[in-house]
């Protein structure tokens, strides 16, 4: 095989790795700090990607790829006072209930609305092309998408490990018990990392939105892969979600690389298994006082 095919290749696995980790980030989040099981979360993926295609046609691309993640974070947020905060004392099965259930209700109604047929996504016309690198080339959109998955990471962990919101989430996530003798609510940071779990599912179903077809059940698809990356990263650690997104991408592209997609996701699974019998914590999972 040409070596700079499956470079290419390798790199876009490292793509959906990062995908994956916008994805997880989020879940691992939510269910770290409140116990929610969140399998809404790839719906609002898919309502993210759906939201750009019908507003990108007024507003570009660029301001798109900006509001459309708002939305779905004030959206998250709403969701989070209305349903989440009922159950964050409950058996976590009600709570994966309830999101089971709002996954199939947003899913039909962007069925009903949009239709089962799958859209197209035009990629914008200034990120088209290829770029050249010796003798290496490969897509400008994908470089583009790389660049804004690792601004973002790196953001959300400057919020989480630089400032005063960010210890305080962390503080909630090991012993929430602690917090309330001191007199801090965790009402606020529940919603806000709600917020922010649920804008990120968003912003990635518009990074996507010009790559795959836009459809009621995407987010059932890359669903999966991110509970993977949770299982295989461990709960409550930031760079155990980042080092297991990538790896699952690597994985994932190198099968593709060597003639395998068949076999991509069955390669994922096998990863999380062998994880998982070596660390039943994940690689880099914390330990969570009120989950033992």
């Amino acid at each position: 095989m040409n070596l700079f095919l499956f470079a290419a290749q390798l790199l876009n696995g490292l793509l959906d790795g990062f995908y994956y980790l916008l994805i997880a980030l989020g879940l691992s989040l939510i269910f770290s700090l409140g116990g929610i099981v969140n399998l809404a979360h790839g719906a609002f993926y898919a309502l993210g990607a759906y939201l750009a295609f019908l507003l990108t046609p007024y507003l570009g691309f660029f301001p798109v790829l900006v509001i459309v993640p708002l939305l779905v974070a004030g959206l998250g947020m709403v969701t989070e006072r209305l349903l989440f905060t009922r159950f964050y004392k409950a058996d976590p099965l009600y709570s994966l209930l309830l999101t089971f259930g709002l996954a199939m209700v947003i899913e039909q109604a962007l069925r009903w609305y949009f239709g089962a047929s799958p859209q197209a996504y035009s990629m914008p016309s200034v990120l088209t092309g290829q770029v050249f690198m010796g003798d290496f080339v490969y897509s400008r959109y994908r470089l583009f998408q790389i660049a804004v998955a690792i601004a973002v990471v790196a953001a959300v962990w400057v919020l989480l490990n630089r400032t005063a919101f960010g210890r305080i989430v962390r503080a909630g996530i090991q012993n929430p018990d602690i917090l309330g003798a001191m007199g801090i609510s965790l009402r606020p940071y529940l919603s806000a990392v709600a917020g922010i779990g649920i804008g990120l599912a968003g912003l990635a179903g518009v990074l996507m939105a010009p790559i795959y077809p836009v459809h009621p059940a995407m987010g059932a698809e890359i669903l999966t892969a991110a509970f993977v990356v949770v299982v295989i990263g461990g709960l409550g650690s930031f760079w155990g979600v980042v080092v297991a997104a990538l790896l699952v991408g690597l994985v994932k592209g190198f099968m593709i690389a060597i003639g395998q997609s068949a076999m991509s996701m069955a390669a994922i699974y096998l990863l999380m298994f062998v994880v998982l019998l070596l660390r039943p914590r994940g690689l880099m999972g914390e330990r969570i006082l009120r989950f033992e």
